[in-house]
């Protein structure tokens, strides 16, 4: 008797068989999965619902800050410095919520404060998000950060690992330490 090579016997309608049936589980796995690799495709590209984000772009806004939504923005603000400007990455991720904001709003509250105040939103604002974080070099993209620049040149840098699991006083006392140095 005859084998084929997957150790069947070599008759014609097995492999007839198992071809048709191979054929057409596949072809029906990829009509099935395309449709859905274009919904999730489609799904990346969105933003965030701007319902969701406002509240938390407002708690910098009421602080003073200008939110930045270009990269031209961004590039206007950071090429053009004179003195200090303090850079908020704002995120939806909770310690952004619980420690970034709350952290930077006590931080304001000190003697020294930056001469500037901005803030993009990383999930919203993607081009000017982008283009800030590429004045954060070498620092890694992250969400959320703060950055102070002085004089067009990065000077402090806090990064998400050094905000989550941290307290608001205790951003704040490491911010208001950079003010007290730098502004």
């Amino acid at each position: 008797m005859k084998y084929d090579k997957m150790n069947f016997p070599a008759s014609t309608s097995r492999r007839k068989t198992l071809f048709k049936v191979c054929f057409f589980n596949i072809r029906n796995h990829k009509s099935q999965i395309r449709p859905r690799q274009r919904r999730v495709t489609k799904k990346i590209t969105m933003m965030y619902p701007i319902e969701l984000t406002s509240p938390m772009a407002n708690e910098l806004t009421r602080l003073g800050f200008n939110s930045l939504t270009s990269a031209e923005q961004v590039e206007e603000v950071l090429d053009n410095q004179e003195g200090t400007t303090l850079v908020v990455v704002n995120s939806v991720c909770g310690c952004a919520a619980a420690n970034a904001r709350p952290g930077v709003r006590l931080s304001l509250q000190g003697e020294k404060a930056p001469d500037k105040l901005v803030t993009v939103f990383a999930g919203v604002d993607k081009e000017a998000t982008a283009r800030a974080r590429e004045y954060f070099l070498p620092y890694p993209p992250s969400s959320p950060s703060i950055a102070l620049f002085k004089d067009g040149r990065l000077v402090h840098m806090l990064e998400r690992h050094h905000i989550e699991g941290r307290s608001a006083d205790i951003i704040a006392a490491n911010l208001k330490m950079a003010f007290d140095r730098y502004c």
